[in-house]
């Protein structure tokens, strides 16, 4: 007999997703969403005070009054990518051979028919305006504030953030910071970049969106199925995307979908999701 976590691990899936998505399951034919706007954001920042900084490139893509997005390495997607996704329906861009492509596609779309509302699960968090530190820290508060764990547990972050790994310091917790790009923290501390051989450890995974257009969230999401530990995902890629996870390996997330915090100075909004406080968008999947 298959057991019920078994069965878990692999019903909701991100495959299963765009196969549910593409037969309509889901919503309207996405063979009859056009894409009316494609574009990238660049940026390159070092807050005040920081003696590091990183570049972000994110591809988006607008469906209506919705826009999903998905980060890309800097350079990797070209102006062809872009011109091709313009006046693409998409169910054609979810079998784009660009992975970011298919993500941004299905963000869109599911953005289009779940926006983040209280209706399908969401939870307002005011970002207040300030400096680009000021609005990455309180992003880094909102995404802390969704784990549950006692001073001292340690948790796996994918996707290094410093304001998110100061943040949980100053709550007394302990962190193994993780990037596929290596290098160092702020504060000098290595970063590794093998996730899956860091989480044994963890008691959480602070987890970032980013995961979905590399496609190394799918064994995430079943480590921490399989070991009953906290997911909790912060999201600029796949804002509307990820909440499906919910229940399926994912505890929490904190959407943010375009425009994003680094973008102006003045007042934000992230959606926050949490298994116990809401049902999955779209019910039972």
């Amino acid at each position: 007999m298959t057991s019920a976590l078994s069965t878990a691990v692999h019903r909701t899936t991100y495959d299963t997703l765009i196969r549910r998505t593409l037969a309509g399951e889901l919503g309207p034919d996405p063979a009859g969403q056009r894409i009316s706007v494609a574009f990238t954001t660049r940026q390159a920042v070092r807050h005040d005070g920081r003696g590091t900084g990183y570049r972000n490139e994110v591809l988006s893509l607008r469906l209506g009054g919705a826009v999903g997005s998905c980060a890309v390495e800097p350079g990797a997607l070209s102006e062809d990518a872009v011109e091709e996704c313009v006046g693409a329906d998409v169910a054609r861009l979810l079998g784009h051979p660009l992975l970011p492509v298919r993500v941004a596609a299905l963000d869109a779309y599911l953005m289009h028919i779940t926006p983040h509302t209280p209706e399908h699960g969401a939870r307002p968090a005011p970002l207040p305006a300030g400096t680009s530190l000021a609005k990455s820290r309180a992003r880094a508060r909102a995404v802390v504030e969704l784990l549950d764990l006692p001073p001292g547990a340690t948790v796996l972050v994918v996707g290094v953030v410093n304001s998110l790994l100061e943040e949980l310091r100053s709550r007394g917790l302990g962190y193994v910071p993780c990037d596929l790009k290596g290098g160092t923290t702020e504060w000098d501390e290595p970063v590794v970049t093998d996730a899956l051989a860091a989480a044994g450890p963890c008691a959480a995974l602070l987890v970032s969106g980013m995961t979905l257009g590399n496609g190394t969230f799918e064994p995430l999401r079943e480590h921490a199925l399989r070991y009953g530990k906290q997911l909790v995902m912060f999201a600029q890629t796949g804002s509307a995307v990820l909440p499906r996870f919910l229940g399926h390996g994912v505890s929490a997330v904190c959407a943010e979908p375009y425009p994003f915090f680094w973008l102006d100075g003045g007042p934000g909004t992230v959606h926050r999701y949490h298994h116990h406080r809401a049902d999955r968008p779209g019910g039972s999947q």
